[in-house]
């Protein structure tokens, strides 16, 4: 058998960490692995198993001869998987989806595709109808969350969809780190991310002997760490709030943290939630589009909150803060849950939903 997984590029990011992550868990199989690399960054930041086979095309982006690219891309794309003929194709990201479906058209290898951003990102209206027209000739969907399942099946981008959740790094419990009264947050630094807001519910807690600790930093375009630490100084919060910008040790924070906090409006799926549940972190978090339900159960693992009820918010959050028996229980809880993303049985969801649907 011949998997040929289609992604633009492996720099870093959420949806190309969890390629990775499917492809080393595959590379166990006896299956012949391909990676088709087809955009404009050609970097592979993360690790990739001996066994899969790289394939990327020669040409360069040009902005000058963006249409150019995009039409010699299709051609790329479309005559590599004749030449590999493969058993199933399964591919990456919303707009990248468009263009693999448009490059295969008419071919008859079947082909599972998944967005990998919020459910109901506005994608342009020229994005928006091809993704009407193209998404039900692909042979199964597959849904990050419940909420982007529905989303699917109303929209009707497809009659074979399945949830499957990202594979979540299980963590052992060696190398603990003393904890410290810490909240932290993780994750880019953009607008729907909130960091303001949740500085402002932290000040509202009244928690002067914690932290906020803030990992992550600018997005592209984006300088929202200065305007954010130019927030804390007029607050005069200086020694409660820390960004510590973007971070290689994550782990670190997370070992050192006793509450997660996430205040995003919108999401795919929120890997950062599932990664501070496995370090035992009891996590609050606004109930966004979509993520946070399919991993916190509320009151159990951490708290889930209506959007944008921020006295509900500080309520929650101090409760927390004030009672160690409470963290302890909902972190261990989490640490359970998450068992159920491990990334061995997410691969096998994969596998199983490709190749019973094939046959």
């Amino acid at each position: 058998m011949t998997i040929c997984f289609l992604i633009p590029s492996l720099a870093l990011g959420g949806m190309e960490r969890v390629m990775s992550l499917l492809l080393g868990e595959f590379s166990k199989k006896n299956i012949e692995l391909h990676l088709i690399l087809y955009g404009k960054d050609k970097s592979i930041e993360y690790p990739l198993p001996e066994n899969v086979t790289i394939h990327q095309p020669s040409f360069s982006y040009s902005k000058n001869t963006r249409l150019l690219f995009t039409l010699k891309t299709m051609l790329f794309i479309r005559k590599e998987v004749k030449k590999l003929k493969p058993s199933t194709i399964l591919s990456f990201g919303e707009y990248w989806n468009n263009l693999v479906l448009l490059s295969l058209s008419g071919l008859k290898y079947p082909i599972y595709i998944s967005d990998r951003s919020q459910p109901k990102k506005n994608l342009g209206s020229l994005q928006n109808k091809l993704r009407d027209f193209l998404y039900p000739k692909a042979s199964g969907y597959i849904a990050q969350t419940t909420e982007a399942f529905e989303i699917a099946n109303k929209n009707k981008w497809n009659s074979n969809v399945i949830v499957i959740g990202n594979p979540i790094m299980q963590v052992e419990d060696n190398n603990r780190l003393e904890k410290q009264n810490t909240i932290l947050t993780v994750g880019r630094l953009i607008p729907t991310k909130h960091i303001d807001e949740l500085i402002e519910l932290f000040r509202l807690t009244e928690a002067y002997e914690w932290r906020l600790i803030i990992v992550g930093g600018d997005s592209k375009n984006m300088s929202l760490l200065s305007y954010y630490k130019g927030l804390v100084k007029k607050l005069g919060m200086q020694n409660r709030v820390y960004l510590e910008g973007a971070q290689t040790n994550v782990a670190d924070y997370y070992r050192k943290a006793k509450i997660f906090a996430f205040t995003s409006s919108s999401e795919g799926f929120p890997n950062v939630i599932g990664e501070a549940m496995a370090h035992g972190l009891p996590v609050i978090s606004y109930n966004c589009t979509a993520g946070p339900s399919d991993l916190i159960v509320d009151g159990e693992t951490g708290f889930l909150i209506e959007e944008r009820d921020q006295m509900d918010y500080v309520t929650k959050l101090k409760k927390l803060i004030q009672d160690s028996d409470l963290r302890n229980h909902q972190g261990k809880q989490g640490k359970i849950k998450v068992k159920d993303f491990e990334a061995s049985l997410i691969a096998e969801q994969y596998y199983d939903f490709m190749f019973k649907t094939t046959k």
